[in-house]
This record gives C-alpha cells, structure tokens and sequence, in this order.
C-alpha cells in the first residue's frame, strides 16, 4: 500500500512473496451460527489476485461468492484463513484500520447503484472525498475529472431521477474511481440494465482496468458480462470450482 501511516506493511519475506498479488486468500472459511443452526458459506478458499487483473466470479446462489467478496471489502471477516491486501494480513488490522483500508484503497459498485436521489450526480460522487476530509475545491475537481472519465460531466448537476440506469450506474462508477482505488469491487453492475446498457458499462469497466490500470473483482450471474473479464472463479458449495483465463476479446 502506498499511503503512508494509513496501514501497517508486511514486512521481509511475505512481503517479498506477496509483490504482486494484491488479493491473497488462504484457507479462508466462513461460518455463520452455532451448533446445528451452523452453516458454512466457505470451507477453505484459496485465491489470489495480481494487480491489474480483471476477474469475474460466477456461481449459483449460496455458492459463497458474495461472502466472498464481502470479506475481500472487509466488510465481514473469515472464522479462519488468511487474507492478504498489499502483503499485510487484514486480520490482524483494527476496526479502524480495516475502515481506512475501504476507504484508501477499495472502490464498490453495487446492482442497485446505491445514490442519494436529492443530490447531483457531482455531489454523489464527492462522497468518498467529503469522508476523507478532502477540501471542497479540491473534491470538487475530483469529482467533475470522475465524472469525465464515465463521460458525464454535461450531467454533473442532474439528480439521479433525471438519469437513465446507465447513467446512474456511470455515476456510481466515477464515485467508486474518485478517491482512485487500487481495487474495484462490483457486484453484479449489470443486473438491472438492459444489453445494450449492460455492454456500456462492461466496456467502460474494461478501459478502467487496461488503461488505468485499476484491479476489478466482478460477481456476475451471467456468462455475457464474466466474458469481458480475463479471468473467470466460479464458486460451488463454498470452494472453488475452477478458476480460468479467459480468451482476449476483440
């Protein structure tokens, strides 16, 4: 992680050996309740995830994906294994630590897009900026270069009900990039557009990741949209499957 003070680095080998893998999973497992109400969402996960990457995580429901990926947000912790984000081990991180770290370094982009219906799309989009106590001028700016990079900068001023789902989806894209994160995590941000929408946002998420660089984790449902990714995880009962490159689109 680049951000001084923000986290506590790994240090000497497993620092060394973690280089390139932002993502690290090893035996990670997941169980909710106790007894015979117990029910284990993941039994031992193993997965890594280099940056610059852009993977897709498919499975059907109660496969474990989206725990899976709620624990990668830190926003749930594994009953055991070990996660890695930038070679520092995100169960030893304090509550604080783990904020600072989804604040700092993840971008989300949810389905349901997830903006406030009575701001602007500039002012959703400064969000992330007005939580990390950035000055308004400054956040201001962020905001409308976010918003250029989804190509919404004539629609800074409209409200989420004066724009399109693709629109809408766009600008929950630019909130997730404003604080430029090294990782997005998208769930299913394709599943309330139509194809040709669908297919927007898919291709914008791909210039993001080859241009920018930006590593993308994708749970996706459908096999059209995982087709964008360049590498494929799909969850069953809790492991993982198979994990797969895909071919280079054209």
């Amino acid at each position: 992680m680049t951000e001084a003070n923000v986290l506590p680095r790994a240090a000497g080998a497993e620092a060394a050996a973690s280089a390139s893998a932002v993502i690290e999973l090893g035996c990670v497992t997941k169980t909710y309740g106790t007894g015979q109400a117990a029910v284990q969402a993941l039994r031992g996960i193993d997965l890594s995830i280099d940056g610059g990457e852009f993977v897709a995580v498919m499975g059907p429901s109660g496969s474990g994906k989206s725990t899976c990926m709620n624990i990668i947000g830190c926003l749930d912790t594994p009953t055991s294994g070990s996660y890695l984000f930038e070679g520092v081990e995100v169960g030893n991180l304090s509550h604080r630590q783990r904020a600072l770290l989804r604040r700092h370094f993840l971008g989300f982009v949810f389905q349901g897009y997830n903006l406030l219906n009575r701001t602007s799309a500039l002012e959703n989009v400064e969000l992330p900026l007005i939580y990390r106590g950035v000055p308004q001028r400054e956040r201001r700016a962020s905001a409308l270069r976010a918003l250029a990079i989804v190509g919404l900068e004539a629609w800074a001023e409209h409200t989420p009900g004066e724009l399109s789902g693709g629109q809408q989806q766009r600008v929950a894209i630019a909130r997730a990039i404003v604080t430029e994160p090294t990782v997005i995590l998208a769930d299913e941000p394709t599943g309330n557009l139509d194809t040709a929408r669908s297919r927007e946002i898919m291709d914008l998420l791909v210039t993001l990741n080859r241009e920018r660089g930006i590593t993308i984790v994708m749970v996706t449902h459908e096999p059209d949209m995982a087709a964008y990714a360049r590498r494929v995880v799909r969850f069953v009962d809790g492991l993982v499957e198979s994990d797969r490159t895909n071919g280079e689109r054209v």
